[in-house]
This record gives structure tokens, sequence and C-alpha cells, in this order.
């Protein structure tokens, strides 16, 4: 049994995976260092000095001063400023992903075969195809001189 799991674990595309994924999440704490400090603050700043992160809508009623208040308190909210981040997040992932894919796409295109040499004509008689230099047609025996 150990055997086989080794074989298993070593094989390419368990590998492969593997390093995709700790790149993928290396990639993701990129992505959301660059989403929360460098994409949403100007965005921010644009909108009227707005934290995205801070935006919530309490459900019980009550009125916070902020979001630590809510959570500490318990009470029951709608955090979609984190949503909007993790949006913006899923879109530059996307985008990269998508990017990164269609390079690999590019570099990856199966090259044309040379087109195979022409081998038959058509009888004209019978329309089935011959070799090129039959003078007689298998098919319908006509004589191919004359045509």
């Amino acid at each position: 049994m150990l055997k086989e799991f080794k074989e298993f674990a070593m094989r390419g595309n368990v590998v492969d995976l593997a390093v995709g994924v700790i790149i993928g999440a290396a990639f993701g704490a990129i992505v959301t260092s660059l989403v929360n400090d460098i994409i949403m603050p100007p965005i921010g700043k644009l909108v009227g000095g707005l934290d995205f992160k801070s935006l919530y809508i309490v459900l019980d009623g009550k009125t916070y001063q902020n979001i630590d208040e809510v959570k500490k308190a318990g009470a029951p909210a709608i955090f979609y400023g984190n949503f909007l981040n993790s949006i913006v997040n899923f879109l530059i992932v996307a985008f990269s992903v998508f990017l990164m894919v269609k390079q690999v796409n590019r570099f990856n295109k199966p090259k044309v075969a040379a087109a195979a040499p022409v081998t038959t004509k058509e009888c004209p008689y019978c329309l089935s195809p011959i070799p090129l230099k039959a003078v007689r047609c298998p098919q319908c025996t006509s004589d191919l001189k004359s045509a």
C-alpha cells in the first residue's frame, strides 16, 4: 500500500497540482494586498474618503459607531464592504488567470501540418476517386484518355 501511495503521489499531475495550489495561494495573498492596500484606498478617496471595509448594515435597528462595536455586541449585520473587496479580488485573479492561460495557449498552438500531396483525381463519368496515373476508371471502366 505504501508503494502504491508513493507512485500516486509522485505522478506528474499530482505534483503539478500541488505546485499550482501553493503558487495560487501565494498569488491570492498578493492580489488581496493589491486590492486592500493599493486599489481600494484611491477608490475610497474618490468617493469621499470611504473605507469599503467599514461598510455594513446592522439588522437589529441599533446604531453602532464602527464595525468593531458591531462585532463586539454580536449584532446581526451584513458586512457588504468586505464582500465588495472580495469581488474586486476575484475579478483581478480571474483576469490574471485569463491572461496567463491566453499566453500559454498562444505558445502551445498546434503546428499546422503540411497539406498532404494529392494522389487521386475524380472520374469524369462516375465521379469516383481514382489514382492520378490511372488511364481507365476501376469503377465504371471508362477510358480516361478520351475524357
